[in-house]
């Protein structure tokens, strides 16, 4: 420890190079940063044996070691926020009922909630389009927001972000992050870094501006909540090393596609990616945000860039004072953690981008990792029909999602094209449903001030309002088919996912892209033209093509530096905050929050008990499901429109709600009845154990009857039977959504046996109480061909499991064949088992505040 001044004050901190010595040039800067958190927040033993774990890294490159990191902050967004505090609400009840004051149960870290996500494009391509559509959002989630205002008032650190003021990500960028801050622990002053955790799988966006943060599940968030650390196997750590320089044209869009399509090729799963190297020095902040927050796309925990200038120059563009950004500077230069090109830690693995060799891209259409030049959509949408020619009318294109619409110059080179594209008289054709989501307030006004809006306008991508919109199923409702313009619709998007039926559950195809190649494909009205070598238009006999819209980067910055005011950001945010609207809605009070039988929004959860128990044992189950690879939580717990002709919708109906206005599945997080009923309601989901069932079926084995998914598990339940769940690679990949695993808990999954798990389900599965087990190679679901009334034998007492500990399962056939083989649990530290014996967090939880 140290408290050399570092400001002209003394202030404690973690004194890293006299900790480490030589070791610590050789550790990787996210490495540094955890051994300053288990420093400063861990003691005794564990502390040392966890500091000693770490300083161990560069003999080894890898270890197997835990260590314990307490974040300072939690970041939420409404649709993961609702369900965690409709749990905690729940838990004060479970409180109150064995004695306890429910007003115990508290966060004792800051909790900001950001209301991004429950934002629809209802109206487009209108000047009022954004007060309308917050105008239906406020009125189609009223309940819900008086919970949430009822959980600010109530719980101790929660803040509320109301609509309008933006995405998450973007207000961590430009509001809440601090890179550097302080706290006062016993009387004195202490400098640390800001290291947070957020509920949404794209928090490590603030990864680009040095800040080391990645998503969790809702779950694990309540665990950080009331104080306990995450417990962290010291992670593997894949080393980008950036060299050269985008070439003129190439945008930090096509950028992120491609470090998204080689690190899911070179296997990543779950590591810490950091980006080092010469090239790192010619990103901006805002070029490295974008390529940080597609982490989850590639497979990734984080994706880190260290600090350096491009930090201290977007802290001020942003409006920050020069007294932080020094206090950043200096900080991070006195401990070792300013970034030096030269510097070459030692890696797990290590990938070379050179920069200048990366081209303009799209990515899809089905997956974000599936990379193409930009001119090769159509040649991608041929081979999926099968090589026969047929039309793709684009149906959407929006400039959408915190990834692409945070970065100024991403939206202003958007303008450009948009503004090129009106002086030549282009128009974007009728049936493309154009829309405009920025991620911050602060957008509309550097671009009025430049002048872009009115171009954009003219083409239809009027703002619709800051939230996540299209990027995460909110599209609103499709424009009808034109004649002429029929086919196989197509969505384009500058979003960072793209699965089936994600954007809209009828369409089935989109591309990720850059804000100005959105524009270019929505003037072209059609995804299999090639943007390369065919025009994007005829003007009066004339061929427009993509060379003649596209800005050079020496435009862009130009525009950049004559819109951009960074007191822009504090003000924009402080208007939207203040929304009459939001602080109208009137807010319950007291400890405990009162349920309302007749609600179809908010329901006190059965699972939120510390009675749940433990679900290890050895026991045999019936498999309620089995499915294939990249099963996404899109698939196990949508967020989009909830279908009208749907047993979900019949469900609601006969409680009251309008079948034409039944918002998404994502506003119904706080009533487990929907949620459960919600399970598996993908189209494109395909159940092998009955391949021809109808959306979210399955068949029921002693029956042979093919039923709704919750009615066979409900079955299963009533004669006693366990039940467990089977699938491919990758499963759980996706969105950070708790539901997804609280689903499978409520359908009394025991077990889900899977060749890969992505790592936010995984951990999420384990925070329900439910063992995830890895599949050996060659048992994969399609291997295994299990058949209706087949049965699956799993040995995994309380008693015997440990973390990465093979466990015995044995398939029973029902023509009395038995296969025995060893899975493996996919348990990564003796907290997650103790969550698992224990039945899961919220039990957890409970029964640490009983006791």
């Amino acid at each position: 420890m140290s408290t050399a001044p570092l400001d002209g004050a003394g202030r404690r901190f973690i004194d890293l190079p006299a900790l480490a010595g030589e070791r610590l040039a050789r550790l990787p800067w996210v490495l540094r940063l955890l051994l300053e958190n288990v420093a400063r927040t861990q003691s005794g033993a564990d502390g040392d044996a966890a500091i000693n774990a770490l300083l161990a890294w560069p003999e080894r490159a890898t270890s197997m070691a835990e260590i314990p990191v307490q974040p300072g902050r939690v970041l939420m967004h409404d649709t993961t926020s609702t369900p965690a505090l409709v749990d905690i609400a729940a838990m004060r009840d479970s409180l109150a009922e064995h004695g306890v004051d429910p007003a115990s149960l508290n966060p004792v870290l800051p909790v900001d909630v950001s209301i991004d996500h429950s934002l629809a494009v209802e109206v487009y391509g209108r000047g009022d389009a954004a007060t309308l559509n917050i105008g239906h959002e406020l009125r189609r989630n009223a309940e819900r927001y008086r919970f949430l205002r009822w959980a600010s008032n109530s719980l101790t650190g929660v803040r509320i972000h109301p609509p309008g003021t933006g995405i998450m990500h973007t207000i961590n960028l430009e509001q809440l992050a601090t890179v550097v801050t302080t706290e006062t622990r016993d009387g004195e002053r202490w400098v640390m870094p800001d290291l947070m955790i957020g509920t949404d799988s794209h928090t490590p966006m603030v990864n680009g501006i040095g800040v080391l943060g990645w998503g969790v599940g809702g779950l694990e968030a309540q665990t950080v909540m009331f104080g306990m650390p995450i417990v962290l196997r010291i992670p593997e750590v894949i080393g980008v090393r950036l060299t050269g320089r985008l070439p003129a044209g190439v945008l930090s869009t096509d950028l992120a596609l491609v470090v998204t399509h080689r690190l899911r090729k070179l296997g990543v799963a779950g590591e810490f990616v950091e980006f080092y190297g010469p090239g790192v020095s010619t990103l901006t902040a805002g070029d490295r945000a974008v390529v940080a927050n597609m982490a989850p796309e590639y497979g990734a925990t984080t994706g880190y860039f260290p600090i350096d200038a491009a930090t201290l120059e977007y802290l001020r563009s942003t409006g920050r004072s020069e007294e932080a950004i020094a206090l950043v500077e200096g900080y991070a230069r006195r401990t070792s953690l300013w970034f030096d090109p030269v510097e070459s830690p030692v890696y797990t693995r290590v990938l070379e981008i050179d920069l200048a060799e990366v081209g303009m891209h799209v990515a899809g259409p089905r997956r974000p990792q599936d990379l193409h030049q930009f001119w090769e959509t159509g040649p991608v949408l041929r081979k999926l029909e099968g090589g026969a020619q047929a039309a793709h009318p684009i149906a959407i294109a929006a400039i959408t999602s915190c990834t692409n619409t945070s970065d100024p110059r991403l939206l202003v080179a958007a303008g450009l094209v948009a503004r090129k594209a009106r002086a030549l008289g282009l128009e974007v054709p009728e049936g493309v449903k154009t829309s405009l989501a920025p991620g911050s307030p602060a957008a509309a006004r550097y671009l009025e001030r430049s002048g872009l809006d009115q171009d954009l306008a003219t083409l239809g991508f009027d703002i619709v309002g800051y939230g996540c919109t299209t990027c995460i199923g909110n599209p609103g409702p499709l424009p009808p088919e034109v004649p002429g313009r029929t086919g196989h619709r197509v969505a384009v998007l500058s979003g960072n996912r793209n699965f089936p039926g994600r954007i809209h559950p009828e369409l089935d195809r989109a591309f990720i892209m850059s804000p100005p190649l959105v524009v270019a494909f929505a003037l072209a009205g059609d995804a299999d033209r090639n943007l390369r070598d065919e025009p994007i238009a005829v003007r009066d006999g004339k061929a427009v093509m993509l060379s003649d819209l596209w800005p050079t980067h020496e435009e862009i910055d130009a525009a950049v530096a004559t819109a951009v005011d960074p007191a822009d950001y504090a003000e924009a945010f402080r208007v939207a905050t203040a929304r009459p609207e939001w602080h109208a809605l009137e807010a319950p009070s007291g400890a405990r929050f009162a349920w309302s039988a007749k609600s179809t929004i908010l329901r006190r959860p059965p699972f939120a008990s510390v009675e749940a128990g433990s679900q290890l044992g050895h026991y045999t189950a019936y498999p309620l499901l089995v499915v294939g690879d990249d099963v996404t939580t899109d698939h196990i717990s949508p967020a989009s429109a909830i279908p009208k002709a749907s047993l979900v919708a019949d469900f609601l109906v006969e409680r009251g709600d309008d079948r034409n206005d039944l918002n998404v599945f994502a506003s119904r997080r706080g009533n487990w009845e929907v949620m459960l009923r919600a399970a598996f309601h993908n189209r494109s989901l395909v159940n092998l154990l009955a391949p021809e069932a109808p959306v979210a079926h399955t068949v029921h084995a002693p029956s042979g009857a093919v039923i709704p998914i919750w009615e066979a598990a409900e079955r299963y339940r009533a004669a006693g039977e366990s039940v467990v769940l089977v699938a491919g690679e990758r499963y759980g990949t996706g969105s950070s959504r708790d539901w997804a695993a609280k689903g499978q808990r409520l359908l009394g999954v025991r077990a889900v046996l899977a060749s890969s798990f992505e790592r936010i389900h995984r951990s999420n599965l384990v925070g329900m109480g439910i063992l995830p087990l890895r599949l050996p190679r060659g048992r994969g679901p399609r291997d295994l061909a299990l058949a209706a009334g087949d049965r699956i034998e799993i040995d995994a007492e309380a008693v015997s499991l440990a973390p990465r500990r093979a466990v015995t399962v044995t398939v029973l056939r029902k023509d009395g064949r038995r296969e025995a083989f060893a899975a493996t649990a996919a348990v990564e530290t003796q907290f997650e088992v103790d969550l698992l014996r224990d039945g899961g967090v919220i039990p957890y939880i409970l029964r640490k505040a009983i006791d």
